[in-house]
């Protein structure tokens, strides 16, 4: 996805920027899952990733998870799983391996939504792959954690350096409200009851503050 309009970032910021980006990505080792699932987004590089991990075996079974884009609503008018589904089999994922949710507005429904699916489909997942945006795995990972406490989830997204996701984007200051704005919701989300607890060292609280303060602030959570 790229933007007509270009809005960049200062160094401090990007430094400030990079240290949430790295707290997000989740470091797991990718093997083998029964199952997984392609968290809906604006992103492209989700079905696309998706399709990379099925070629190179896995999973068998692919969920794309999501409904109309609530941030980008023309982007994917047909709602972001069918979209998605479209751009894996263009990519030489076959059809017979693919599963649809159309109706998931979040990352909660995302999980218990494609959880229901996979049942109805009577496959057995002990282990499930969660594909997301970069900015996204923690907060995924908590999710499922707390909506399906019973599978082992790992989680994974397209491995792009943080100076190689702003250029892809092409708005540095929306990237950034999103990465506030995700770890915003991995640290409220708890309390609420959405997701499991998360700790966040010290340097990165003193990053999202600073960038708070720079009204980094668009994707913050309604109050």
């Amino acid at each position: 996805m790229t933007t007509d309009i270009q809005r960049s970032i200062t160094d401090d910021q990007r430094r400030r920027a990079k240290l949430i980006w790295d707290y997000h990505r989740m470091g797991h080792e990718l093997r083998p899952c029964d199952a997984a699932i392609g968290l809906g987004s604006h992103d492209l590089g989700v079905p696309a990733f998706c399709a990379e991990l099925y070629r190179a075996g896995l999973f068998p079974t692919l969920v794309f998870s999501g409904g109309p884009n609530p941030t980008h609503p023309g982007r994917f008018p047909r709602g972001e799983a069918l979209h998605f589904r479209d751009h894996a089999l263009a990519l030489g994922v076959p059809d017979a391996a693919v599963l649809l949710e159309p109706r998931a507005r979040n990352t909660g429904q995302n999980i218990t939504f494609s959880r229901d699916v996979l049942a109805a489909a009577g496959l057995d997942v002990q282990t499930v792959l969660l594909v997301a945006m970069p900015y996204m795995e923690r907060r995924a990972f908590a999710t499922a954690r707390k909506a399906w406490p019973e599978v082992e989830v790992i989680c994974a997204s397209a491995p792009l350096e943080f100076d190689d996701y702003l250029k892809t984007i092409g708005d540095e200051k929306l990237v950034v409200d999103q990465l506030v704005g995700d770890l915003q919701r991995v640290i409220e989300y708890p309390k609420l009851g959405f997701a499991i607890e998360q700790d966040v060292p010290e340097d990165v609280h003193a990053a999202y503050r600073a960038l708070l303060e720079d009204d980094f602030d668009s994707r913050l959570l309604s109050p």
